[in-house]
């Protein structure tokens, strides 16, 4: 079912579509993965470090035993779409489906984090998974480098689940067994797999994940540009079917689908051109606005004549952002969230 995007490590994507549940399928949620898959034993720990008053290791037991709680969240990958980018880009070349939707189970992070008490100093909290190699893109790292990120402290103190179950099943090794991070509303890569480490820092964090890579260019006042890491994801919106290059009976109903979905409100709003651009409808929307979690949609549109046809779908959220018309450079290859036009051809109808 899912689509391999690069082996060793596997980088696999799932369909997009044909979205019939708001969940992803069994099996159909993407994996991304920068190193090796790392062999974690009965041994696992996680180590809870730095500005806090009572330093702490757990075992899984022991962080299950904080309490348990459900969120459905919606994932994306930050490289999402990169296929579509012109000029072609490096980095893994996902199309439209390196984004799911799951049931995830897990310990909130505030509630380990309140465990170990905070110090008045605190400010981030630097989340490591088990996982590590040697980068070589987009520059070469100083040796081996562990993946971590960083969360500022009233995030860590807000919606994120340290998760070991994904839709009602201990998670696979794919998936980031037996420990890895869900952070609604941001981009993967906050979502660390094979959580080993929390530590709490008094500055920000300025490792490799946070300001090389996954990281953005931003101008602030007369400064000149800085790096900024990517954090929460932008309002987009995705056709599902009918899917690029299909051919669909002039004449017939056909109906339009997809999904969209914002990082932080809910989206409020999905328009859908079936003439590239020259005019838009609004779609319906088949679930309820609900935070982090993508709603899916609908159009019905009835093709007139034969000839080439170009689909296109933007969203709105609640915060007033709509998708824009074209890809913003200061992202680099991540943050793919502009329109993308859905090319079919409208063939005769049957007699």
């Amino acid at each position: 079912m899912l689509i391999t995007r690069q082996s060793d490590p596997d980088n696999l994507e799932a369909p997009f579509g044909p979205l019939t549940e708001r969940r992803s399928p069994p099996g159909g949620h993407y994996v991304r993965s920068h190193f090796p898959v790392p062999a974690l034993d009965a041994d696992f720990a996680l180590r809870v470090t730095g500005e806090v008053e009572r330093p702490l290791t757990l075992n899984l037991a022991e962080v299950q035993a904080l309490g348990a709680e459900t969120r459905t969240v919606t994932m994306e990958c930050a490289g999402n779409g990169r296929v579509y980018l012109s000029p072609k880009v490096s980095g893994v070349q996902w199309a439209l489906g390196a984004v799911g939707t799951a049931d995830w189970m897990g310990v909130p992070l505030r509630a380990v984090l309140e465990l170990a008490g905070l110090r008045p100093g605190a400010l981030e909290v630097v989340l490591t998974g088990a996982d590590r190699g040697v980068m070589t893109e987009p520059v070469r790292s100083p040796g081996e480098a562990a993946y971590a990120r960083s969360l500022p402290l009233n995030k860590a103190l807000g919606d994120v689940l340290l998760a070991y179950a994904m839709n009602g099943r201990p998670l696979t090794p794919a998936h980031g067994a037996p420990l890895r991070a869900v952070v609604p509303g941001w981009y993967g890569m906050a979502a660390v797999k094979w959580l080993t480490g929390l530590h709490v820092t008094p500055t920000s964090y300025q490792g490799y994940f946070q300001t090389v890579d996954y990281a953005r260019w931003e101008s602030r006042a007369d400064l000149p540009p800085e790096r900024v890491p990517l954090a929460a994801m932008q309002v987009k919106s995705q056709i599902a079917h009918p899917a690029p290059h299909a051919h669909v009976p002039a004449g017939q109903p056909c109906g339009i689908t997809g999904a969209a979905w914002t990082g932080e409100g809910t989206v409020t709003r999905v328009d859908v051109s079936t003439d590239g651009g020259q005019s838009w409808q609004a779609a319906a929307f088949l679930d309820p606005a609900e935070p982090g979690v993508w709603r899916r949609w609908t159009l019905s549109w009835t093709p007139r004549r034969p000839g080439p046809v170009t689909l296109m779908s933007r969203a709105t959220d609640s915060a007033g952002h709509t998708q824009p018309a074209a890809h913003d450079p200061r992202n680099g290859t991540y943050v793919v969230h502009h329109v993308l036009p859905v090319p079919v051809h409208v063939q005769e109808g049957a007699s």
